[in-house]
């Protein structure tokens, strides 16, 4: 049984992973799917969505036998955020 794990380089994840959701997945979403989280097999380009990251990575793998996930949040540049509200302005930390 082959090893499962990454086959490519963090820079070729992120290039195929970008791409398949800005191709395939972006024009399906709707507005009420901001904040849900999207994983995309990068070689197959088969994809998931659900409100639960873990739940997503689940779906996917339940489908494809040993798929390369890369993980999106609708609408964000990052899967999570830390910290608290950022200030208006006028306000001092």
């Amino acid at each position: 049984m082959a090893k499962r794990g990454p086959r490519y380089s963090k820079e070729e994840f992120a290039r195929r992973g970008d791409e398949v959701y800005e191709t395939k997945v972006k024009p399906h979403l709707k507005k009420r799917d901001k904040g849900r989280f999207v994983a995309v097999d990068i070689e197959s380009g088969e994809w998931e969505i659900s409100d639960d990251e873990m739940e997503v990575i689940k779906l996917l793998y339940s489908r494809l036998a040993d798929p390369q996930p890369w993980m999106v949040r609708v609408g964000s540049p990052y899967l999570r955020s830390y910290g608290g509200r950022g200030l208006s302005s006028g306000q001092s930390p």
